[in-house]
């Protein structure tokens, strides 16, 4: 970005050159963050790179707070309704406005997590293209905060909505060596099931390095969700489900019935 100044007076009535922040000016406090990644495709899907060899053993809710901690190796998630964590307040808004004392409120608020899984933002197939695409791209700003900021081992959500734009969905992936899938609201609906393992197949098939799967599920039988990423396990990938709050409850549920 071109650096621009602006004329001033000094105490001692000196003409002096003042750089402006045009980052700050204008709107584009991303890309302090975006810049230290590289971009794919005709839309510049921002990399996100992640490796690991331990997973998540359980997965909080971003409006659980009280179990962040829950154990060692809990995964911070995203998996609300948008509404409630991508708000006027929310952590994209804070990084998008570089609002230092929002974003000061987050580090201490998710300050000695180890995981998290990059936001969930909602992908529709019935609401325009661009705006799908669009909550993909802050799905992967915040993401690449969350690992630069927090230091934290950050597993990219796999978002998609159309067979058409499954590529789009995994841009900028292909280092990875874990994603994560959501198949809440997804187990009853035969429709939404499909699509799932077809995403599931065309993910796999196109992240070479990819060795395992964190599934975040609150379906009750994992025998289920095992049987949905058959695929998966098929081709050597590991299916990893750590437990979480409505899952046990659930569980408990069915183990009563």
């Amino acid at each position: 970005m071109r650096k621009v100044s602006e004329r001033q007076l000094d105490s001692l009535g000196n003409e002096i050159h003042v750089p402006k922040d045009m980052k700050k000016l204008l709107n584009l406090n991303f890309l302090k963050w975006l810049n230290k990644t590289g971009r794919i495709g005709k839309y510049d899907l921002p990399y996100l790179y992640c490796y690991t060899e331990i997973f998540p053993d359980y997965i909080a809710l971003d409006n659980e707070p009280g179990l962040y901690h829950h154990t060692p190796q809990t995964c911070v998630s995203f998996y609300n309704y948008d509404n409630e964590f991508d708000g006027i307040h929310g952590l994209y808004n804070a990084i998008y406005f570089g609002d230092e004392k929002l974003l000061t409120k987050y580090k201490k608020r998710y300050q000695d997590v180890n995981f998290f899984i990059t936001p969930d933002y909602s992908v529709c197939g019935d609401v325009h293209h661009l705006e799908n695409l669009y909550r993909i791209w802050k799905s992967r700003i915040v993401g690449i905060w969350l690992s630069l900021v927090m230091g934290a081992v950050v597993i990219p959500n796999i978002m998609y909505y159309s067979e058409e734009y499954f590529d789009e969905s995994i841009a900028g992936l292909e280092e990875c060596s874990v994603v994560a899938f959501s198949t809440k609201g997804h187990m009853r609906n035969p429709q939404e099931r499909q699509l799932t393992r077809k995403m599931i197949k065309y993910t796999i098939d196109h992240l070479h390095n990819l060795n395992a799967i964190v599934v975040y599920s609150v379906c009750g039988n994992e025998n289920d969700i095992y049987k949905l990423f058959e695929y998966a396990t098929l081709q050597g990938v590991s299916v990893i489900i750590p437990r979480n709050r409505l899952q046990v409850r659930n569980a408990g549920r069915c183990h009563r019935g």
